[in-house]
């Protein structure tokens, strides 16, 4: 079954005109449709009957919300059950300023990147999303920010899987996102984050679209990222490193390096000054980000959150050698929704 949140207004045009219904509706019927977070006011925009009742009769949505958990800080976790099978979570978390929030994606569901720190891997990899099960998640955050009076603002695909392993579903979906329009949120509001999938970030600068990248690079040197990062021992840190320079200089967009900052495994002043000797002569920024409990890994380690004294001697080491470092603090943690933690798995909370 065809959803309305899989077209886009050429494809909708192009699917009206063969019903016999002018094109032009289909730039009206999406905009009101993105505009009214996935609901449509018909007596809002000037379309044809029949037009009104071939939108109608397609499927009304990909997604319905499972389970709704909020943390006391405020962020919005959501279990998203699919019509296509499989479920996946999405985040959305309130920005500083009142107005805004920022909202946390999801690519596919579960993950096959077997990062030992991260909890959506455990159990794999199920498939990938489709673009308008991606474009739901982005419906339901603008809800939830409505709910709060608040404007979603800005768009990470930070959440489950890999989004370059899922390119095509995930570009189709920005498009729709970003797009003035469709979706207006901007395409400078949006971050697509990867591992390091080397083709799938040059793929991503020859778009040229204005989004940014994030590279999830967790340890300056191979033989560290390889035990926390498997696809290191396919693409290891200087050919990462050389496709985000590779896409600064393509885009002209300045990257974020993720760094999941672990006791005892990647934290020590020496690997901070390994970071800073990579970041040497790169416009970047690092983004330091204390590491979220999980449990127990993959690998069947527990790994634990540096003191704050170890953050912030390691996060100096880097100031003081140029770079631009900033400290991502956990949100949602106490519903499981904060970096590392969505694993699509009800919650009980006492």
């Amino acid at each position: 079954m065809d959803f309305l949140v899989d077209y886009n207004i050429e494809s909708l045009a192009d699917t009206l005109a063969a019903a016999g219904e002018k094109r032009v509706h289909a730039g009206r019927i999406l905009r009101q449709y993105y505009e009214s977070n996935g609901q449509i006011d018909w007596t809002a925009i000037s379309v044809s009957r029949a037009a009104q009742r071939f939108v109608e009769n397609l499927g009304g949505r990909r997604s319905q919300i499972g389970f709704r958990h909020e943390a006391a800080d405020g962020t919005i976790k959501l279990l998203l059950d699919f019509v296509g099978g499989g479920m996946t979570e999405t985040v959305l978390m309130p920005a500083y300023r009142n107005e805004f929030a920022a909202g946390c994606v999801s690519s596919q569901i579960g993950c096959a990147m077997g990062c030992d720190f991260c909890a959506s891997t455990q159990n794999g990899l199920e498939r990938d999303l489709l673009s308008g099960e991606i474009v739901e998640q982005f419906l339901h955050l603008k809800t939830e920010a409505a709910a709060q009076n608040r404007r979603l603002k800005t768009l990470v695909f930070m959440g489950m899987g890999e989004p370059l392993l899922n390119f095509e579903n995930v570009t189709a979906a920005i498009e729709r996102i970003a797009d003035p329009d469709i979706g207006g949120l901007g395409w400078r509001q949006v971050t697509v984050s990867t591992v390091g999938i080397v083709p799938g970030i040059d793929r991503l600068a020859d778009l040229d679209w204005n989004i940014h990248l994030a590279l999830s690079l967790h340890a300056p040197d191979d033989a560290t990222r390889s035990r926390l990062v498997p696809s290191n021992r396919r693409y290891p840190v200087a050919e990462v490193m050389d496709a985000a320079k590779r896409f600064l200089e393509k885009t002209g967009r300045t990257p974020n390096i993720e760094y999941c900052l672990i006791q005892n495994v990647n934290d020590s002043i020496e690997q901070a000054l390994l970071l800073a000797e990579l970041m040497r002569g790169f416009r970047a920024h690092v983004n330091v980000i204390p590491y979220n409990a999980i449990g127990a890994a993959r690998s069947g380690k527990v790994y634990e959150r540096p003191s704050r004294e170890c953050l912030n001697q390691f996060v100096d080491t880097l100031r003081n050698n140029g770079v631009v470092c900033h400290v991502r603090e956990a949100r949602g943690d106490d519903v499981n929704a904060a970096c590392g933690q969505l694993r699509r798995r009800l919650m009980v909370v006492s």
